[in-house]
């Protein structure tokens, strides 16, 4: 039963009320600039004290027949149902109304606008009320010239030094905002020259307007706070590190000599703010201690000393994961994953893994169709770049490396094939967490496939470009992967983008040996009577989501694109390195591996799906906004397929695998869809269901809505976290 469903036979979920008499509904907020069309209102918003709410309502109620839900006087059954279980509405209040007015002024003025004027209105129809606020911004000044008054001694020499970096400049607007950013900006820049202790409140701004629209700016260093007089003054001193120690709990066993490398806060250095930061966001990095506290403790006029303590956090335990999907043909896949890991396994903060998962497909009805995959993975990562001393970084973020390895079984009715992979590289992130990197210069897999089907097998013989993805390879190689985000959550509040590439490249350090091996009959070059494989392969991969209305809704997209190309000891990729479509994060109305390439059909040798290619395009669309409690509503379209490059096959028959710009519009495959996630602010349950538009495979490629809920028109896939 899915969670709504839970929700609508349980009436616990009722959380309103009626409104009294008298009592009004507020329905909406509306703000009015009335002399500039180009401010954006939403800067505004957030200063409205009462936040209007409203109610759901569904045209198509797919639950109706399932519960039998009914309303009365004529309203429809799931539409009764969100009144009862919705947020309660939110009464008028016109105090909360003058209120909001003043904070808007306040708001504005801080922002520069002086004399701004909000006037509201309320529009009452019925029992909601509608509150619209007309403001009328103030005028704004400019500042014509910036003087400083600083004090004698090093601090002037070194806020001189720093003048450049001003983030406020004649011509300027003058506002409060960008007033206070300036002094939390050249605080930061002092403590970083030295100076422990220096707050923005030892800075201070004086405004003189000398003409129409412009003021003369006054920037002053005092050696006393704003709320102090100067009978407090003291010269502002530089300080260096006198003795750090660095504690933590009894039960955490840890190297000594790494956490000193660990720490950039070295005795008898400048006391620079800088080092205080990565020092803690290193700490952090190692995701062993729950708490990471640094205190500095001035022991006198020019010294301070520095306390580190380390609290603990869980340094072992499982995790699970779990993707379904099924379809209207009554093929079910599930892919679950369970893994050990152990943050500290060494005592020196090494990260070790390992995990097991399944992906089982297969029809009830018919103990024929169905496939099995085991595999079992094992990593260990070390907080450090093993052949370079740790010293050389002293940024926040630290690089790690990490060697893996993976063995996978799979038992389908065409082959069983067995497949050992080796790994070792480095990771790391830098600008902040923004931006990840891993670069594996040694990728290494050997590939064994047996129990061919005799039918199987007698296709591939007369098809060696075909065969040469499902033959037994060796894969040597190297890979990079970029990731830049805007946001480092793991599920952000804000508008944020994303940008992914990756390369793999293999075979060509073999390639250097071909005059010592053997060729087999294909003419390729073998190591032990198995040949190397040798392609290179990319994929790029571009999301950008939109928060509005509250950041209650947004609006995801993302584009991918990936291509593959084999050359020297290899005429095609290896299967497991080709691309696929279909499923709970590519295109939803379809099953993995079930779509593509082109418009082929699906492949009769294959009893469950093995679609693949070697390029793949792909956009996606979903809209997200709420329904109630922690339940989220999304509607989805895919558009997008995989393509072969070079396969040598014929348009006779009407069939175009092959990628070509000139056929793209009859080979690319789209569907929309509909989805409920479940938020649990740490996890997101989501359930989709994909439904076919325009299938390159059908000889009536639109799919008309009649047929929506026809054989081989819709699939269903549950998974954790968003698609994209």
């Amino acid at each position: 039963m899915s969670c709504l469903a839970a929700c609508i036979l349980s009436s616990s979920c009722s959380s309103t009320r009626s409104l009294a008499d008298g009592e009004y509904r507020l329905a909406a907020n509306k703000v009015h600039v009335t002399n500039d069309t180009k401010y954006d209102v939403r800067d505004i918003q957030p200063y409205i004290k009462q936040k209007a709410n409203t109610y759901l309502i569904f045209g198509w109620n797919p639950f109706l027949n399932i519960y039998n839900l009914s309303g009365q006087n004529g309203e429809k059954g799931l539409g009764k149902f969100f009144r009862k279980i919705g947020v309660a509405p939110v009464v008028y209040d016109p105090s909360a109304v003058k209120t909001s007015a003043e904070n808007i002024e306040r708001h504005l003025e801080y922002e520069g606008y002086y004399g701004s004027r909000v006037e509201s209105f309320a529009k009452v129809k019925g029992k909601k009320v509608e509150v619209n606020y007309f403001v009328t911004l103030g005028r704004q000044i400019r500042i014509s010239r910036i003087d400083f008054d600083l004090p004698q001694g090093s601090i002037r020499e070194d806020f001189l030094a720093d003048t450049s970096n001003l983030s406020i400049a004649p011509g300027d607007i003058l506002s409060e905002s960008a007033l206070e950013a300036e002094s939390e900006r050249t605080a930061a820049a002092l403590r970083r020259r030295g100076y422990f202790g220096f707050t923005k409140h030892y800075l201070t701004f004086e405004a003189d307007t000398i003409g129409s629209g412009t003021a003369s700016l006054r920037m002053s260093i005092r050696e006393y706070t704003r709320n102090q007089t100067a009978e407090s003054a003291k010269p502002h001193m530089k300080y260096s590190i006198g003795d750090v120690s660095i504690s933590y709990d009894e039960d955490i066993r840890f190297k000594e000599k790494i956490l000193k490398e660990v720490c950039t806060i070295e005795p008898g250095a400048l006391y620079d703010e800088t080092d205080v930061n990565n020092t803690y966001s290193r700490f952090s990095a190692l995701r062993l201690f729950n708490g990471v506290n640094i205190e500095l403790t001035p022991v006198d006029s020019s010294t301070v000393d520095c306390s580190i303590n380390l609290s603990g956090s869980k340094r072992q335990g499982f995790k699970t994961d779990l993707e379904a999907s099924t379809n209207s043909n009554g093929l079910i896949g599930i892919s679950p994953q369970l893994s050990y890991f152990h943050k500290n396994i060494f005592g020196g903060g090494e990260w070790m893994n390992l995990s097991f998962l399944g992906n089982f497909q297969f029809k009830v009805n018919d103990r024929n169709i169905r496939s099995n995959e085991f595999g079992v993975s094992s990593s260990i990562s070390f907080p450090e770049f093993l052949g370079l001393p740790r010293k050389l970084f002293k940024g926040p973020d630290m690089p790690r490396t990490e060697i893996s390895a993976s063995y996978n079984f799979q038992n389908r009715p065409e082959y069983t094939r067995h497949m050992i992979s080796l790994n070792y590289g480095y990771t790391g992130t830098f600008n902040g967490g923004h931006m990840m990197y891993q670069v594996y210069p040694l990728k290494s897999k050997l590939v064994k496939l047996s129990n061919l089907d005799s039918d199987f097998a007698s296709s591939l013989a007369a098809n060696p470009f075909i065969m040469e993805a499902y033959q037994n390879h060796i894969d040597e190689g190297a890979g990079l992967v970029l990731w830049y985000s805007s946001s480092t959550e793991l599920y952000p509040k804000v508008s944020h983008y994303s940008a992914k590439f990756q390369i793999d490249a293999s075979g060509n350090l073999m390639s250097l040996f071909n005059p010592l091996m053997n060729r087999n009959d294909l003419g390729q070059h073998t190591i032990w009577d198995v040949p190397y494989s040798q392609y290179v392969r990319t994929e790029v991969s571009l999301t950008r989501t939109l928060m509005f209305s509250g950041r209650s809704h947004s609006l995801a997209m993302r584009v991918m694109a990936g291509a593959g190309f084999a050359y020297g000891n290899s005429a095609r990729m290896p299967f497991e390195k080709q691309f696929y479509s279909g499923g709970s994060n590519s295109m939803r109305g379809w099953q993995a591996r079930s779509l593509g390439p082109g418009n082929s059909p699906m492949n009769p040798l294959f009893v469950i799906p093995s679609q693949t290619g070697d390029m793949k395009l792909e956009a996606n669309l979903e809209y997200r906004f709420p329904l109630f409690w922690k339940l989220n509503g999304a509607l989805f379209t895919d558009v997008g397929n995989v393509w072969t490059l070079n396969s040598g096959s014929t348009d006779d028959d009407g069939l175009k695998s092959d990628f070509s710009f000139s056929t793209l519009g009859q080979t690319i495959a789209a569907n929309w869809g509909l989805g409920i996630r479940l938020d649990l602010n740490f996890l997101i349950l989501r359930l989709d269901a994909g439904i076919k538009i325009y299938d390159p495979v059908r000889d009536k490629r639109w799919v008309s809505p009649k047929e929506w809920g026809s054989r081989d028109s819709f699939a269903l896939h549950f998974g954790v976290g968003y698609p994209f």
